[in-house]
């Protein structure tokens, strides 16, 4: 059962208001994994303490570097149950993981941080990974599509 909108609604907020775009719903979902150009970070955001303390702040001092992704969205595990579940098929090799962070490069996970390497470290910490994986995913050029030249 979810919990209250009314608890969660703070939760939410803090990376919108980071510039994230919210997907409550498959299609959002949908529609933000179509666009295949560039780079595009997901974030499966959580009510945990891990969620508090490292992803979120992570995330958001992660955005502070000058190489980012091009597009960023959030899902919330266990409250936009439906947009979660879409936003996982996408990558659904990995395990589901709440949260976690996925950074995709030309519509193809390219880095995947699940929560067992959040927990238990420092929103900094969190926020290098980040970093260090912009650097290396974002700043790249995207290969052309199949087919193409």
């Amino acid at each position: 059962m979810p919990y209250p909108e009314l608890m969660v609604k703070p939760m939410r907020d803090e990376l919108v208001m980071a510039g994230i775009e919210e997907l409550r719903t498959p299609e959002q979902v949908d529609a933000f994994m179509a666009e295949k150009e560039g780079s595009a970070l997901l974030v499966i955001n959580s009510v945990c303490g891990c969620a508090a303390g490292q992803a979120r702040p992570g995330v958001r001092a992660a955005l502070e570097h000058s190489v980012r992704p091009d597009r960023l969205a959030t899902v919330f595990a266990g409250q936009d149950v439906e947009a979660a579940a879409r936003a996982r098929q996408y990558f659904a090799d990995v395990p589901p993981s709440s949260p976690s962070l996925a950074l995709f490069k030309g519509g193809e996970l390219a880095y995947f941080v699940p929560r067992h390497r959040i927990e238990n470290r420092s929103a900094q910490e969190v926020a290098a990974d980040l970093v260090a994986a912009f650097d290396r995913i974002c700043a790249a050029p995207t290969p052309p599509a199949v087919g193409t030249a």
